[in-house]
């Protein structure tokens, strides 16, 4: 870091200390200029002078004030001021104490909003030109009077430009960081979103397979003795839904690579095209289900086609855990206008009423992914016996309509 770097940053972070410095060198400029006449015996001439005693007061008085500009500016002008009207009235040759007065004003325009300046400019412009020109020893159109017009004006005008300049630096400033700010938010919500889903994916296939695993174990461990045919046919069914739901972990684990690590599966996501073979896996732990579809001919998004699969997943494995050994299920998926309405019944006499009330979160997640598409779903015991879940989902997303011009959103 060179030597004129270390005294600016020294200078800015010390105000004081750059304002005295300030301070000095005005009072060395003014001192200087009270000493040289610029009209001598000819026009174009310059001589040295004498300044007053009353002047070299002054001029060190406003030089003064000046180490205190940015505390108090209003003040300072004025105090500025009051001595640069007491010169330009007694003062004969006249000192240039105005220019503490300008460095004054420039302070209080870059300080303050537009009206104050505006309002300020003016007053100090209009007290000291008019002291100049209608109590000064000069004659009213005298140059000297025109340029404390000027200068002051030239203070104001440099001031408001400076201050707008810094607030324009300062809103860009400020919206880079709210734009940074709301791109680190909406990174983290993102974030959230997707482990939820993920969290979501990974409880029902966890909890599905889970379920079946152990209902066909224990049919096993009963029949062992007596039905060993039986019971390896039950053994598998374990392996088979254990295998599954190996495939399934493999999938949605592949999700959370990067693009550097090994290749992803890349079997497609589960959808009601698979949900036979859902249906089989229920059955043959021993569910009765019964499907009815009036569907046909209908392409989901890939999104409302997996959260209909996992609804239907979801709600069947509650049927098998919840209840009873007797129970029997229904589903029904039915196109209705712009929708697909999905039904899961059952008819079992559980000691539960509510699938979840044990600390679950099959139907958290249930409810999540259906308001995630902007459906509903509504869940429940049925009068007489059993349990209710019925969804509605949208057969078009916003996404996907998006990407068809000229179809209603």
């Amino acid at each position: 870091m060179t030597l004129r770097d270390r005294v600016l940053r020294h200078l800015k972070a010390h105000p004081v200390a750059a304002d005295a410095v300030l301070a000095a060198g005005v009072l060395v400029c003014m001192v200087a200029g009270s000493f040289v006449d610029p009209h001598g015996e000819q026009d174009v001439s310059w001589s040295i002078r004498t300044p007053a005693p009353l002047s070299l007061v002054l001029i060190t008085f406003a030089a003064a004030a000046l180490v205190f500009r940015r505390r108090a500016p209003l003040t300072v002008l004025a105090l500025t001021g009051t001595a640069s009207i007491i010169e330009c009235v007694t003062g004969d040759p006249r000192a240039p104490v105005a220019m503490a007065a300008v460095i004054a004003l420039y302070t209080v325009a870059s300080t303050t909003d537009r009206p104050t300046t505006w309002r300020v400019g003016l007053l100090t412009m209009t007290l000291l030109t008019g002291a100049a020109m209608l109590a000064g020893p000069l004659p009213w159109y005298d140059q000297e009077n025109l340029g404390i017009f000027a200068w002051t004006g030239i203070g104001a005008t440099a001031g408001d430009a400076v201050r707008s300049r810094r607030a324009f630096v300062q809103a860009i400033r400020e919206r880079a960081e709210k734009a940074e700010r709301t791109r680190e938010e909406e990174a983290r919500r993102r974030v959230a979103e997707e482990r939820l889903r993920i969290a979501r994916d990974l409880h029902d296939v966890v909890a599905h397979h889970i379920a079946l695993v152990n209902v066909q174990a224990g049919v096993a461990a009963h029949v062992m003795d007596k039905r060993p045919d039986q019971a390896k046919e039950a053994l598998a069914h374990v392996r088979e839904a254990s295998r599954s739901a190996l495939n399934e972990l493999r999938a949605t684990v592949g999700l959370l690579r990067q693009s550097g690590d090994p290749e992803a599966p890349t079997e497609p996501a589960p959808g009601l095209a698979r949900l036979d073979e859902l249906v089989g896996t229920f059955r043959s732990a021993g569910l009765p289900v019964e499907v009815a579809r009036a569907d046909h001919g209908t392409t989901l998004p890939a999104a409302v086609d997996l959260a209909a699969y996992r609804v239907i997943q979801e709600a069947l494995t509650n049927v098998r855990k919840h209840a009873g050994a007797r129970a029997k299920a229904e589903v029904s998926v039915v196109r209705v206008g712009p929708h697909v309405e999905i039904t899961v019944l059952d008819d079992g006499a559980g000691d539960d009423d509510d699938p979840d009330n044990g600390g679950g979160h099959g139907l958290l997640g249930m409810r999540e992914r259906v308001t995630a598409l902007r459906g509903t779903l509504t869940t429940g015991p049925r009068y007489g016996g059993g349990f209710r879940v019925h969804a509605i989902l949208p057969v078009k997303t916003r996404t996907a309509a998006r990407d068809r011009p000229g179809e209603p959103v």
